[in-house]
């Protein structure tokens, strides 16, 4: 069980998970759905399985890439700690696993699974044609949010499509910004990125951009929103914001040495505070009672 939570960097879930939970508990108070315990872990449940298969598939199909690569050679499948047949034994696994989950949920959420499978797993071969790769990582992503309301409502709606947004645009930045570690070696291996493709300096204002659109779409939500929100919502936006534009600070185009921090910890951060935040507005503000 160890190995397989290294093969899928387990607290990387930290980054679409909580945007999960906005999505689901705007369903539930928003909405005439009731909160309800088995749902609640379904959901959780289909974003474990759908990022372990995700990831694990990312990481046997760019086996061999991960060999040649400095930074990514001890990952567990070059270093022998995973076969290769056993990390594609684990994808399909959850994959199933993943589809019958849905299946307990609503039809909706059944009839779109082999959509959502697709999006997530096909991310892994975009690089080997598009620099666009970012954004498909982030349209992956961006699922939580409306699927998670839809699993409660079984319906769509504007304000998770907005947070979906704002995961897709959020994504694509810090992603075009970790990737900046492999500029280099993309380009030599002939894959796309941003990074590679634009150079680290206009691969950063183009981050910027999409951050400011991520930005826009947690705000947009109380222009749109018939009722007030409390100043914890506020306070969660501010802190999102101040997040993304810590990141720019920490990553320089002369100077990427703190990408791992800009990745990994002010996303972190950003992504749950945010969602406490939310959900607490929410709950004082609906005066929901479980």
């Amino acid at each position: 069980m160890k190995k397989y939570f290294s093969l899928v960097l387990f607290a990387h879930s930290i980054f679409a998970l909580p945007f999960a939970m906005i999505g689901f508990f705007l369903g539930v108070t928003t909405t005439s759905s009731p909160f309800n315990w088995w749902l609640f872990v379904a959901v959780i449940l289909c974003m474990v399985f759908a990022r372990n298969s995700a990831m694990a598939f990312n990481r046997y199909l760019d086996r061999d890439i991960d060999a040649k690569n400095p930074r990514t050679q001890m990952r567990d499948i070059p270093a022998g700690r995973i076969s290769a047949n056993e990390a594609l034994l684990f994808v399909i696994i959850n994959c199933v696993l993943f589809i019958i989950t849905t299946y307990f949920i609503n039809n909706l959420c059944f009839y779109l699974s082999p959509v959502a499978l697709f999006v997530v797993l096909f991310y892994s071969y975009t690089k080997r044609f598009t620099a666009l790769c970012h954004m498909v990582l982030g349209l992956g992503l961006s699922l939580a949010p409306i699927g998670a309301y839809i699993a409660v409502t079984g319906a769509f709606s504007i304000v998770p499509v907005l947070y979906s947004f704002a995961v897709l645009f959020w994504t694509g930045g810090f992603d075009i910004i970790y990737a900046l570690q492999d500029e280099d070696f993309d380009r030599g291996e002939k894959l796309h990125s941003i990074p590679a493709t634009l150079g680290i300096k206009n691969a950063l204002r183009l981050s910027v951009v999409l951050h400011v659109f991520s930005a826009l779409c947690v705000f947009i939500p109380i222009l749109l929103t018939p009722h007030n929100f409390s100043w914890f919502y506020y306070v969660g936006v501010v802190f999102f914001c101040i997040m993304l534009i810590y990141q720019h600070l920490l990553v320089k185009p002369n100077d990427i040495s703190r990408v791992n921090r800009a990745f990994a910890t002010a996303n972190g951060y950003a992504s749950a505070v945010f969602a406490i935040c939310f959900l607490i507005d929410a709950f004082l503000r609906t005066n929901y009672h479980f």
